[in-house]
């Protein structure tokens, strides 16, 4: 079997089991989306859930965000990891969404970028999900599971993005990004992977050169 055949097979295998599934982030609104996964770093999706509940409920959109001060913000995010930091970020972010966008968020990787605190991992994240654009956000999940199975080789994120991209038809990146995470949830864990109960063990590069 090629790599290439193993990596198709590997890729319908994840989709059949995967298919329906999405963020874990609450949101109702591409603004929303960005905060949330702004906040995300070094914290849990349930955590950035709990947060953002009741933090939405009283300024859901960059403008309302826009009038707090950074200590404010610190009050309403101060149980997600790096809050400080997160909240000075935000304020800056939200001041420039209000002003220079109308309330929106950029439709381009380039402008998103640009904001306090966003990434390229951020921007492709929102991007893909909020304004269906084609990309693959590789966070710890993604870097892990894409490496370990074989559909990258990469000691960095931005290299495994590109042959990601490389390696998955178009038309499927975005998709993809929520099968490796949700496979690396709930089978390719970090330290202690299940490898007997993995769906893709028969193909999976780190699997067969362990055993």
């Amino acid at each position: 079997m090629t790599k290439k055949e193993k990596s198709d097979r590997i890729l319908s295998i994840l989709e059949d089991t995967y298919k329906d599934t999405t963020t874990a982030l609450n949101y109702n609104s591409p603004f929303q989306l960005l905060v949330s996964t702004m906040l995300a770093a070094q914290s849990t999706d349930v955590r950035v859930n709990i947060v953002t509940k009741d933090f939405f409920a009283q300024y859901p959109d960059a403008r309302s965000m826009a009038r707090l001060t950074i200590p404010e913000i610190e009050e309403w995010i101060k149980t997600v990891g790096l809050y400080k930091s997160k909240a000075k970020n935000l304020a800056a972010t939200c001041k420039i969404l209000a002003e220079q966008f109308d309330g929106d968020i950029p439709a381009t990787r380039e402008e998103l970028v640009e904001l306090p605190g966003v990434g390229r991992k951020t921007a492709n994240v929102v991007l893909s999900i909020a304004k269906d654009f084609p990309a693959i956000a590789v966070d710890t999940h993604v870097f892990r599971v894409s490496n370990r199975l074989g559909l990258a080789k990469a000691n960095d994120v931005l290299k495994t993005e590109m042959q990601l991209m490389k390696n998955i038809p178009q038309e499927k990146w975005s998709a993809a990004h929520h099968w490796l995470i949700w496979h690396g949830r709930k089978v390719c864990k970090a330290r202690n992977p299940l490898c007997e109960i993995c769906q893709v063990k028969k193909y999976c590069k780190y699997y067969n050169t362990k055993s």
